[in-house]
C-alpha cells in the first residue's frame, strides 16, 4: 500500500502485545483475559462501538467468553472464536442501542480512558487517513479487510470468524483491496495537486 503503512493501524491498541499460539495455559480464563484483551478492545472499536460505550462493551464480551469457554471445540481456533463472540456482542448492543448511531471510524472520537497509543495514533495524519480510506469500503469489505490487514488473520480463521465461506473471504478482501488502492491513489493525486481539503 503505497503512501500509507497499515503497520501503524495494527498496533492502534492499548498496550499492544502478541497473541501466542494455542496451548493448554491459554484456555484459562485470565490468560485469554490478558492476552486477548487488546485484541477485543481493537475489534470492538472498529466494529462501530464509542468511547461512551467501549468500556462497557468490552467487559461484557469477557463475561461471554468466561460463561462460554467450555464450548470451545477447538483450542487452535480461540482467535476466530473469540472474535465470533465479539462480532455478535456488537450486533446486540448495536440493536439495543440505535438511537445514538456513533460513527466506527471517526478518529475525531474522545476515548473515555486515559490517554494510549491508540489516543496518540489517531492524532497522526496517517492514521486519519486510514480511517477515512477504511470508511468509505462497506461493512463486509471492510470488516474483512481489517481483519486481513491489520489484525493479520489467516483467511480460514476470518471464514470461521465471520461464518461466511472462505471464497467469499477471499473475494471481500480482494475487492477491498482494490478499493482502498484506488481511494489512497485518488488522495495522493489530490495532495499533490493541493486539492486535498
Amino acid at each position: 500500500m503505497s503512501g500509507l503503512s497499515l503497520a501503524a493501524a495494527r498496533s492502534t491498541g492499548p498496550g499492544e502485545i502478541s497473541s501466542p499460539g494455542p496451548t493448554s495455559e491459554v484456555l484459562q480464563f485470565s490468560v485469554i483475559y490478558q492476552t486477548y484483551f487488546d485484541f477485543v478492545w481493537r475489534c470492538t472499536r472498529r466494529l462501530g462501538v464509542g468511547p461512551q460505550s467501549i468500556d462497557d462493551v468490552v467487559q461484557e464480551i469477557f463475561i461471554v467468553i468466561h460463561a462460554r469457554l467450555s464450548t470451545l471445540n477447538s483450542p487452535t481456533a480461540l482467535r476466530s472464536w473469540i472474535y465470533g463472540i465479539i462480532r455478535r456482542t456488537v450486533l446486540a448492543h448495536s440493536r439495543m442501542d440505535r438511537a445514538r448511531a456513533e460513527s466506527p471510524l471517526d478518529a475525531t472520537d474522545e476515548p473515555s480512558l486515559m490517554p494510549t497509543p491508540l489516543d496518540v495514533a489517531e492524532h497522526t495524519d496517517q492514521v486519519k487517513l486510514l480511517w477515512r480510506l477504511l470508511a468509505e469500503l462497506d461493512g463486509p469489505k471492510r470488516e474483512a479487510f481489517v481483519l486481513a490487514e491489520l489484525e493479520e488473520m489467516t483467511m480460514p480463521d476470518i471464514a470461521q470468524a465471520l461464518e461466511i465461506p472462505l471464497g467469499t473471504v477471499y473475494s471481500r478482501v480482494r475487492a477491498a483491496r482494490q478499493s482502498f488502492d484506488a481511494a489512497l491513489a485518488r488522495h495522493t493525486a489530490r495532495s499533490r495537486g493541493g486539492g486535498d481539503r
